[in-house]
């Protein structure tokens, strides 16, 4: 049985939310290049040991900007879903959070690389706290579909 699925009126938000995440990856594979350069570090190489990384501070701050892109990774796609099925019942709060996750990450990203794994957590805890808020209302809305309660 098909349905008509209608988007609201402010959904350009939840995409312009969803969109930024693609300039954000963007960034981090800039800061990543930036310190594998000036790290000496040559690909297919991913991380520097361990033993590098303790004598040398560019080995180690190379290793965090790739730490961080990976986090960004990993995390991206199921944020991405939650936002754009949230969007689907509360595009203006999907947006919202999203672009909240889309800072947090940003600050992420330059706590990270500049200060180490410490340098992460102001948004580490911003980040998880806009991603699961998104997951459970993608939950909810998932749900209220099911219902037939679009």
């Amino acid at each position: 049985m098909p349905f008509t699925l209608e988007l609201p009126d402010q959904y350009s938000l939840v995409l312009l939310a969803a969109t930024s995440t693609f300039f954000i990856n963007s960034l981090h594979v800039q800061l990543t290049s930036k310190y594998r350069k000036t790290s000496g570090l040559k690909y297919p190489i991913a991380y520097a040991s361990n033993e590098l990384a303790e004598k040398d501070p560019k080995a180690y701050q190379f290793n965090c900007a790739q730490r961080a892109h990976s986090n960004f990774t990993e995390n991206q796609t199921s944020l991405l879903g939650a936002l754009l099925i949230s969007g689907l019942r509360y595009p203006v709060v999907a947006a919202a959070l999203g672009a909240g996750w889309a800072i947090s990450r940003i600050v992420y990203a330059f706590g990270y690389t500049g200060h180490g794994p410490k340098g992460r957590m102001l948004g580490s805890i911003g980040s998880f706290l806009f991603d699961t808020t998104l997951k459970f209302m993608a939950g909810y809305v998932s749900v209220m579909f099911v219902l037939g309660e679009q």
